[in-house]
């Protein structure tokens, strides 16, 4: 067995791995678009999701993996799939007999490829015009939890705050809201 991981590359193992978290990403996000299925929908947009995770992984923001996968997957994806599932549109479910099935009445698929395929060169000629510079700077490997916690707390501390307020108030305002149409 010593012999065996004495054998590893571990680079290539890393590798490996990015591009199975990146084919993930990748196809997730083309069945999210070729799917006409909401619900199968939701479900590859959490594939994606924690595709995307994956990838900050490798690119060492274990804070912001952590994140996606909390706020995205965990809060609002969930919140998606629950709605999807409580809400049941019967006029369209007449016409198709299958249900989260979306239905458009037009299909001009010209003018969708054109965008996309202007958006992608554009983005393309931005990447390779671009002129990357490495700094040799030395950089900390390692958790940037402990840092952002300080930070929060330090040097941010009225914005945290403030952000807080703002939250609670449109929590409030939602209670209210709702509270406002159930009577």
């Amino acid at each position: 067995m010593e012999k065996f991981l004495e054998n590893i590359d571990y680079q290539l193992v890393k590798q490996i791995i990015f591009f199975v978290f990146a084919a993930i990403t990748v196809g997730g996000a083309i069945f999210l678009l070729i799917t006409k299925n909401v619900l199968y929908a939701a479900f590859s947009l959490l594939l994606t999701l924690l595709g995307v995770s994956g990838i900050y992984v490798f690119a060492g923001a274990d804070f912001l993996a952590v994140s996606q996968i909390m706020i995205y997957v965990g809060g609002i994806l969930v919140l998606m799939i629950f709605g999807i599932m409580l809400t049941h549109n019967k006029s369209n479910s007449r016409q198709t007999n299958q249900p989260n099935k979306i239905s458009v009445s037009h299909h001009n698929i010209f003018w969708a490829v054109l965008v996309a395929v202007l958006l992608f060169l554009g983005y393309l000629k931005v990447i390779l015009e671009a002129n990357f510079h490495i700094i040799n700077k030395q950089t900390h490997i390692g958790s940037s939890v402990n840092q952002i916690g300080i930070n929060l707390m330090t040097d941010y501390v009225f914005a945290f705050e403030v952000v807080g307020i703002l939250l609670l108030a449109a929590l409030i305002g939602a209670v209210f809201i709702a509270k406002k149409e159930k009577s």
